[in-house]
């Protein structure tokens, strides 16, 4: 795949997203604002998020799409942990978190130190917080307040640290890594809206009501057999074929759609609707890349594995 297909591929989307644009601020100006107008929307300006992020990407080498997620990572990380449960005795934990673990996991990205890279915050991170946090000698809560660090570390981190590490896999004949991030966020983004549609249009039997009122059985399956399709029909910027780009599809749009349950059930445990409100009128940075941070992981490991591009 050269240039030239990643610009068409942009520009496709880029159309898509354009035509999309208009025709949900027509109907809102048509029939006014509703929950469904309203969401819709949301998902098409979260699709023009990603789009963004893969053009800056794709301008600016390696490198900046490290330090680009790397700030993605942060903005993350700061919504989650600024619902949870802390004290001041883990103050020299967070500390660590955002000034020591995060970069360091970024550069590891960057060096391409898979071995490293892979277990340093599960394993070294994920035993040493705890230590740093019972020096302070406060024991309140201290097993949940742990445990919830490490979890808000391991989503906004760890799993979206997986997204740009894309770039670093070697390919035999295979140059042009860029568009795994093209095929990974297209698919799971594309995925995640084709649910909602089809949810609306078809959909009456909930899926996990107390979890997400909005997804519905037939909405669920239906966008993503479709997100498979769209996966199938982008093998041609991949090094797979046909069959293995649609079960790769299938994979990370299930994942996505499990993400999002997980991520909808620590809101509701939290008590909140959004992660934040740093997109006005779109929640927060966790809430556009909720089902991102599920599936990259995922779909990282796997294609290192089975397609030996270590």
């Amino acid at each position: 795949m050269n240039t030239t297909h990643v610009w068409i591929v942009l520009a496709v989307i880029g159309t898509i997203l354009t035509t999309a644009t208009i025709v949900s601020k027509v109907l809102i100006a048509k029939h006014g604002h509703s929950p469904t107008l309203d969401n819709l929307l949301d998902r098409v300006q979260a699709w023009w998020m990603m789009v963004v992020v893969l053009l800056l990407a794709f301008l600016f080498g390696r490198a900046a799409t490290v330090l680009l997620f790397m700030l993605i990572s942060f903005l993350a990380l700061r919504e989650f942990l600024s619902l949870i449960y802390r004290r001041r005795a883990d103050y020299f934990v967070l500390v660590g978190v955002y000034y020591v673990v995060l970069p360091y996991q970024y550069w590891l990205v960057y060096d391409a130190w898979y071995g490293l890279f892979s277990i340093f915050i599960p394993v070294y991170a994920f035993l040493l917080m705890p230590i740093v946090a019972s020096l302070a000698g406060d024991t309140e809560r201290f097993l949940t307040r742990s445990a919830k660090i490490q979890w808000a570390l391991m989503i906004s981190v760890f799993c979206v640290s997986h997204v740009p590490a894309l770039l670093f896999l070697h390919f035999p004949g295979y140059d042009s890594n860029i568009a795994l991030l093209i095929f990974l966020i297209a698919v799971v983004q594309a995925s995640d809206v084709l649910q909602y549609i089809c949810g609306k249009l078809w959909g009456k039997r909930k899926i996990v009501p107390s979890l997400s009122p909005s997804k519905t059985v037939v909405g669920t399956l239906g966008g993503i057999a479709l997100a498979t399709m769209l996966a199938a029909s982008l093998w041609w910027m991949t090094p797979f074929t046909p069959f293995e780009a649609a079960a790769l599809g299938l994979l990370i749009a299930v994942m996505g759609f499990l993400g999002g349950l997980v991520m909808s059930a620590i809101k509701r445990d939290i008590g909140v609707k959004d992660w934040g409100s740093m997109l006005s009128g779109h929640g927060g940075m966790l809430d556009r890349i909720d089902s991102l941070c599920f599936a990259a992981p995922i779909f990282f490991h796997v294609v290192r594995y089975l397609w030996r591009a270590g």
